[in-house]
């Protein structure tokens, strides 16, 4: 008999607030899904990332992208952007996870083609709930192309 080894959830979380990221971590940590998050703090690094330029050379090409529209160097627009033109990353599932209300960011992310676009609540409680609903719906119910 076969023994089928379970292959965690490859996650890249892009966001430069180090508190939204290890709350992010912590409630993925406690979830049912078994994940491997990596975290990158920029628009730049993201897309290094993505493209396995290094110092991401090693890397495992991510199964989803949690991605903040406000970034350094490069910001979430512009990474979602790269992401949906390029033929190598394009079906990569990528969850727009801003505080930003702006009806203009949600129109343009969804014209980036964002998979959803979800405002981060304030509240630590809610946030992780969030963080949960994410995983519930993309990591359990949702079946991600295989890379």
């Amino acid at each position: 008999m076969e023994v089928q080894t379970i292959k965690p959830i490859e996650i890249l979380l892009v966001e430069d607030n180090p508190g939204d990221a290890r709350l992010t971590k912590e409630a993925l940590k406690e979830g049912k899904v078994l994940n491997n998050l990596n975290t990158v703090a920029n628009g730049m690094d993201a897309i290094s990332y993505l493209r396995k330029q290094k110092p991401y050379d090693h890397v495992t090409t991510p199964d989803i992208v949690l991605l903040d529209l406000n970034l350094p160097k490069k910001d979430g627009r512009e990474v979602l952007a790269e992401i949906k033109q390029d033929p190598e990353l394009r079906r990569i599932p990528v969850v727009v996870l801003t505080t930003s209300k702006a009806e203009q960011d949600i129109l343009e992310s969804y014209e980036l083609h964002a998979n959803c676009y979800i405002i981060k609540p304030v509240d630590l409680d809610q946030f992780i709930a969030v963080a949960r609903s994410i995983e519930n719906f993309w990591l359990t119910i949702v079946k991600l192309p295989t890379n």
